[in-house]
């Protein structure tokens, strides 16, 4: 798989997946305010029938929001998953096209297309991680 024609500016794939980092860091932290405000709006959202005193039970919107949070969880993990895998992808293919090696950076671009896996973290464990 060759890619005769390509017309590539190095410099130019460094600013746009630089920003395209910068944008990822802003999802992130969007991502974990996410979740606070989410453990928030469950613990606030009240109980039905409520205990007094002890631990307080999981009312049915706090359990609706957990079951959404645990639903969506690997959605929200694969958008950084995806925009890592593009912008390694898009700064590996650049070298080995710098470098004269087209046939490289042609395959590496195209893997780089290919969807990442994203594995949920185990509770209490690290993050997910991704290939």
């Amino acid at each position: 798989m060759s890619m005769q024609g390509w017309d590539i500016t190095p410099s130019g794939v460094q600013s746009v997946t630089s920003l395209v980092g910068d944008a990822m860091d802003g999802v992130a932290k969007s991502v974990k305010s996410y979740g606070t405000h989410v453990k928030s709006a469950a613990s606030s959202a009240g109980t039905i029938g409520g205990e007094s005193g002890g631990t307080v039970p999981t009312g049915p919107i706090g359990a609706a929001l957990s079951m959404f949070v645990e639903k969506t969880a690997t959605d929200v993990l694969f958008l950084g998953a995806r925009a890592a895998k593009s912008v390694n992808g898009a700064r590996e293919a650049t070298a080995y096209y710098v470098v004269g090696d087209l046939d490289i950076a042609a395959t590496v671009a195209h893997n780089a297309l290919s969807a990442p896996e994203v594995k949920l973290p185990e509770p209490d464990g690290p993050q997910g991680g991704s290939k």
